[in-house]
């Protein structure tokens, strides 16, 4: 009985491990949906129908509806919009060149480049539009960027994806730009369908292990049943030695005859005690080999599965923090946001919820870059965790945003912690291009009370962080 509960805690071990795997998966596309969102966002703007294609995107995504061949269609639909967006502003740069009103833009040309007259020339870019353009492409390099490391993809795919990311982030060619980001949806859908493999390759391993156990528990079965027969026949058998012997005895008058009938039932005991102790020997060798050979698969089994306990931490870990500033993501805040709720909800002890914004932050990106950008994020968030409680807890909840918890905490205490907090932040040496730099950032924090939900708190408290933009930035409020 207590090799039987071993194995059936074996295989619901197994069973857990499929059921985690299933979840990194979810994850890993939880984390592609989000980058498409947010590559979609990038790219609205241009034109009605490319919003209402992105928009559809969008909607797919939200309602769990992603079809690989709709998408596929979708996709075409969008190269048409982005190719007539090219038409268009070929066309308004030709007529910005015939106009009367406008000076020709005149190129030189190497005298043994110089076109005939016959050809046409080529078509020039308005430079702020290619500006924009170069922008969107940008983003969505670093987003790639941002994808490729929390999610794996097949060597030469993720060797594409790499070309790909660098020609997004330097190239000037639009039109290879445009090759790219049509591109980036096939990335995706790869990365999708190897993690769909990948566990469907787990799934099939396991299924073979689990026969396995089924056959080895056939084989006990079988054993066990053969025992109770061997028995069971040698039971009838003394029975049937033992009956003869008591008719022998009623019926007999001779002596000896009667000693020779009694020697001979029990010779006949004697050989089928025998022959079922050969048998159980043979059974019970039998089994130990089977016992022997179970253990080292189970070795084997028990080594794949810490692997893959293992892999699937690391997994998670990287699915719930932030990769710019290391900060849990918006993930791990909706996790923990709904434990202190529900235990807040159970103790009532004070609850407080932060909302960080740093404060014009787009004119850092603007003026020094993207890089400098993702520099103040990251000392921005190394400073708040370094300055919050053990038991506090901040996230990087999007953008330059950030979210805190506060347990056990009354607003009016955190907003005293967040004050000291915004002083230090703002007296910190920041540096671009040799010139300081003063970054602040404004706050809002909102307390939890009677008929509150998780929902309702988190609004207050982003309420009360636009009043603090409202009055001035570099300040927090309590909503």
């Amino acid at each position: 009985m207590s090799s039987d509960q071993t194995w059936k805690t074996k295989y619901f071990q197994e069973l857990e491990t499929a059921e985690q795997r299933e979840a990194q998966w979810k994850s890993e596309r939880n984390v592609l949906e989000r980058m498409l969102v947010r590559t979609s966002l990038a790219s609205a703007g241009q034109t009605p129908e490319l919003d209402s294609l992105l928009d559809q995107i969008r909607s797919d995504l939200r309602k769990n509806r992603v079809g690989v061949e709709s998408w596929r269609q979708l996709q075409e639909q969008i190269d048409r919009q982005i190719a007539l967006l090219d038409e268009v502003a070929t066309s308004e740069v030709r007529s910005v060149q015939q106009s009367p009103c406008v000076a020709p833009l005149i190129v030189a040309e190497p005298a043994d480049e110089r076109v005939d007259e016959g050809d046409q020339p080529e078509p020039v870019v308005d430079a702020e539009d290619q500006s924009q353009r170069l922008r969107i492409a940008r983003r969505v390099g670093h987003l790639l960027g941002q994808l490729l490391s929390q999610v794996s993809l097949e060597p030469d795919a993720e060797a594409r994806a790499r070309n790909l990311q660098r020609a997004l982030l330097s190239s000037d060619d639009w039109d290879e730009l445009r090759e790219g980001l049509n591109q980036v949806a096939d990335l995706i859908v790869a990365a999708v369908t190897r993690s769909q493999r990948e566990f469907e390759a787990f799934l099939k391993r396991l299924d073979e292990r689990l026969a396995v156990l089924q056959e080895h528990f056939s084989v006990q079965s079988s054993a066990q049943s053969g025992r109770e027969a061997a028995a069971e026949k040698l039971d009838r058998s003394i029975r049937n030695e033992i009956e003869q012997v008591g008719q022998q005895l009623k019926a007999s008058g001779d002596l000896q005859e009667l000693k020779q009938s009694v020697s001979s039932h029990l010779e006949s005991i004697g050989q089928a005690v025998g022959r079922f102790r050969v048998e159980e020997t043979e059974r019970e060798k039998m089994l130990s080999e089977q016992l022997m050979a179970m253990k080292e698969k189970m070795v084997v089994m028990e080594t794949h599965s810490e692997q893959m306990r293992g892999q699937m931490r690391k997994e998670r870990e990287r699915a719930v923090t932030d990769l710019l500033t290391q900060l849990p993501n918006r993930e791990a805040w909706q996790e923990r946001l709904s434990f202190e709720f529900n235990r807040w909800k159970r103790y009532q002890y004070p609850l407080t919820v932060g909302v960080l914004d740093v404060d014009l932050f787009k004119r850092v990106n603007d003026s020094y870059g993207h890089k400098a950008g993702d520099r103040v994020l990251q000392l921005v968030a190394k400073e708040i965790k370094q300055r919050l409680r053990k038991t506090d807890f901040v996230a990087r909840f999007g953008g330059e945003e950030f979210a805190l918890l506060f347990p056990e905490t009354l607003p009016e205490n955190a907003q005293v912690v967040l004050d000291k907090l915004r002083a230090h932040v703002s007296a910190l040496p920041f540096h671009f291009g040799g010139d300081p730099v003063m970054i602040t950032f404004s706050g809002g924090i909102a307390g939890f009370g009677p008929d509150d939900t998780e929902e309702t708190v988190f609004d207050r408290a982003d309420k009360a962080l636009y009043l603090a933009k409202d009055s001035g930035r570099n300040c927090i409020r309590i909503g």
